[in-house]
């Protein structure tokens, strides 16, 4: 019983408006129910995520196999595209909340893939894809359900049929290496 009311507390105190969303999205409570990040969130982790994509797919346009070759030169024109677009649509007072550079937890992830060694680099490579777009469908999906700017959902909307393809091509490069 004293575990269910600190089970049901924690939910609480982390799903309350002024609690749960940064930190939330941070520690991925969000993400694990279903709460939309606040738009300063969403333009930050989305931001994040475009430039570890672009980044990566580099990476694999130097390590990668034909295959995935083929998937980082489809990475890179779709993440510079979606980045341009949010740049673009981001309000004035939310400029700050593009990050200019990769935080340390993404800059380790493509320091990995820069360092696996040829046989190592797709298992690396094809698995960071299809755990990248698994967590920007659930962003995207999050802030277009549920997100504060309208201009910002609509986008969020329209983006995640290729996030989706993107990911389903990721799972085929992960499936096809086994």
């Amino acid at each position: 019983m004293k575990k269910a009311i600190l089970a049901f507390t924690i939910v609480a105190a982390l799903t309350s408006p002024s609690f749960a969303q940064s930190v939330g999205e941070k520690t991925g409570v969000n993400s694990a129910l279903g709460i939309a990040p606040k738009t300063e969130d969403f333009i930050k982790e989305a931001a994040m995520s475009d430039m570890t994509e672009i980044e990566a797919a580099k990476i694999a346009q130097l390590k990668g196999n034909a295959e995935e070759k083929k998937f980082a030169e489809m990475m890179l024109a779709d993440h510079t595209k979606t980045s341009n677009e949010l740049k673009a649509m981001i309000p004035a007072n939310m400029k700050a909340a593009v990050p200019t550079a990769l935080d340390d937890t993404h800059q380790k992830k493509l320091a990995k893939l820069r360092d696996a060694k040829p046989e190592d680099f797709a298992s690396e490579y094809d698995s960071m894809q299809v755990s990248a777009h698994k967590d920007a469908v659930s962003l995207f999906e999050r802030y277009a359900n549920g997100g504060d700017d309208p201009k910002l959902k609509d986008w969020a909307g329209k983006t995640l049929p290729a996030l989706k393809h993107h990911l389903e091509m990721a799972q085929m490069l992960d499936k096809n290496r086994k």
